[in-house]
C-alpha cells in the first residue's frame, strides 16, 4: 500500500496543473489517469479540433507553473483584438489589446498541447508520482485517510481525494454528490478552415437566431478553429455535407467577413450539457474543473474556471498545511467550495442569459442586443470592465493576484 497526501483522480489539464502547483509543499502528491498524451508533439501536424482561449490570468498560472514557455514553443497563438455582432443587425462590440496597452488579449491553444506540457512537467517533479495507465475502482472514505483500490488492486492512502476526472467524474458520482444539469439543446460543430482573408489575430463571434459561430485564430493567418454553436439536427446535417455545400453555409454564416472558406481537417459534433455540481468539496474530497461545472462554450471560459478552482485549490492546501491544519476536513475546505461554487454560478448565470438573449429573431429582442451591444460598445469604462472579467482578473484568488503584482513592479 502507497500512502500520499493527495490523490488526483484524472490526469487532464486541471489535474495536472493541480499536482505542478503542489510540488514544493512538502506534500506526496498522486495523479491516476487511465490515457495517458503521448507526448509527441510536432509542428508539423494538422491543428488539433479541441482548443481553448486561455485567459490572462490562466497564462498568470501556466507561467507560475513553469509550462507556459513550453506550451509556446509548441504552438499557441496570441490575438490581440476580439469582435462581436449580431448578424444582420447593427449591434457590435470590438476589443483591442492596443487599445489597453496590451501586448495581447489571451491565446489561443490546442487542448492536448496545454496537457502534453503540464505532463511533462509533472514528470519531471520529485513530489509528483504519475500512475499511468491506471484507473480507480473503489474508494472508502474513513477517519483520517481515504483508501483507494485501483483496477490492478493496488491500494493507495490519502489525506485527500481530488476529482478531476471530468464532466462524467466516476468520483463525484461515486460520492454521491448531486449533480444539476440542463440540455443547451445546442451542438458544437468544430472544425478547422482555412480563411481567404487573414484573420489578423482578432477573435471574431457572429450571433444569428439559430446559433453562434465563433472563429478562433491560430497560428498560420489563414487558419481558424471554429466552434460553431446550433441546434443538435442542423449540426448533424452539416456534419455530413459534402465539402463544398459546407464551405459556403460557413461563409454565408459569418457574412463573409473573412471572405471564403475552405474546410480543412474533419468535423467533430459536441453536444452541450451544463453541469454544476451541488457540492464541490466534502470530507476528504474535493472537485475541480469539468467534475464541478460545464458551461456553453460561447465565451471561452470553461477551462479558464477550471484553472482558477486549481489556483484558488493550490492556495487553500498549501495554506492550511503551513498552519498545521488537517487540509482534508469539509471544515477546512469550505472556503475553496464557497469561493468557487460562486465564480461558477455567476459564470453559469451569465452564460445562460447571454444565450438567452441573443437566441431567436423576435423583433423586440433583436433590438433590446443590439443596443445592448452598442451601448457597451460606446459608454466610458464598461469596455475595460468587460475585458478585465473576459481575460479573468476579476477571478483571481489572492496568491495569484500578489505575485502577478510582484512580478509586474
Amino acid at each position: 500500500m502507497q500512502s500520499f497526501d493527495v490523490v488526483i483522480a484524472g490526469g487532464g489539464v486541471a489535474g495536472l496543473a493541480l499536482a505542478c502547483g503542489l510540488e514544493g509543499s512538502g506534500l506526496r502528491i498522486a495523479v491516476v489517469e487511465n490515457t495517458p498524451p503521448k507526448c509527441t508533439f510536432s509542428a508539423a501536424e494538422p491543428y488539433a479540433l479541441r482548443v481553448s482561449a486561455i485567459n490572462a490570468a490562466s497564462e498568470k498560472l501556466l507561467t507560475h507553473l513553469g509550462v507556459w514557455s513550453a506550451i509556446k514553443e509548441m504552438r499557441a497563438s496570441a490575438y490581440g483584438g476580439m469582435e462581436v455582432w449580431d448578424n444582420d443587425s447593427f449591434g457590435r462590440i470590438t476589443f483591442s489589446a492596443n487599445e489597453q496597452n496590451l501586448t495581447h488579449l489571451g491565446h489561443i491553444v490546442e487542448n492536448n498541447v496545454v496537457r502534453d506540457a503540464l505532463w511533462h512537467k509533472a514528470s519531471q517533479l520529485r513530489d509528483v508520482t504519475l500512475l499511468a495507465p491506471a484507473a480507480i475502482k473503489k474508494v472508502a472514505w474513513g477517519e483520517n485517510d481515504v483508501f483507494i483500490t485501483l483496477e490492478d488492486e493496488n491500494m493507495l492512502t490519502a489525506r485527500l481525494i481530488v476529482g478531476a476526472d471530468g464532466a462524467n467524474s466516476w468520483l463525484r458520482s461515486h460520492a454521491d454528490i448531486p449533480l444539476t444539469f440542463w440540455d443547451y439543446e445546442h451542438t458544437a460543430l468544430v472544425a478547422t478552415i482555412r480563411t481567404e482573408k487573414p484573420h489578423e489575430g482578432i477573435a471574431r463571434q457572429a450571433f444569428n437566431g439559430e446559433g453562434i459561430l465563433a472563429f478562433l485564430p491560430l497560428s498560420d493567418p489563414h487558419l481558424c478553429s471554429i466552434v460553431w454553436s446550433q441546434g443538435a439536427t442542423e449540426a448533424a446535417r452539416r456534419q455530413t455535407l459534402d465539402k463544398a455545400s459546407f464551405d459556403k453555409e460557413l461563409a454565408v454564416a459569418f457574412d463573409l467577413r473573412l471572405g471564403l472558406c475552405q474546410l480543412e481537417s474533419d468535423r467533430l459534433t459536441i453536444p452541450l450539457i451544463g453541469r454544476y455540481a451541488r457540492q464541490f468539496a466534502a470530507q476528504r474530497l474535493a472537485l475541480l474543473g469539468d467534475a464541478a461545472h460545464t458551461i456553453h462554450p460561447l465565451a471561452g471560459q470553461g477551462v479558464n474556471l477550471g484553472f482558477m478552482d486549481v489556483a484558488m485549490l493550490i492556495g487553500e492546501i498549501k495554506r492550511l498545511h503551513r498552519e498545521g491544519k488537517d487540509f482534508g476536513q469539509y471544515l477546512y475546505l469550505r472556503d475553496y467550495e464557497r469561493s468557487r461554487k460562486h465564480s461558477a454560478a455567476l459564470m453559469l448565470a451569465g452564460m445562460q442569459g447571454f444565450r438567452e438573449l441573443f437566441e431567436g429573431n423576435n423583433p423586440a429582442k433583436k433590438l433590446l442586443r443590439d443596443i445592448g451591444l452598442v451601448l457597451a460598445d460606446s459608454l466610458p469604462g464598461v469596455k475595460p470592465q468587460l475585458l478585465n472579467h473576459a481575460m479573468g482578473l476579476s477571478d483571481m484568488p489572492k496568491w495569484l493576484e500578489k505575485l502577478s503584482l510582484e512580478e509586474s513592479l
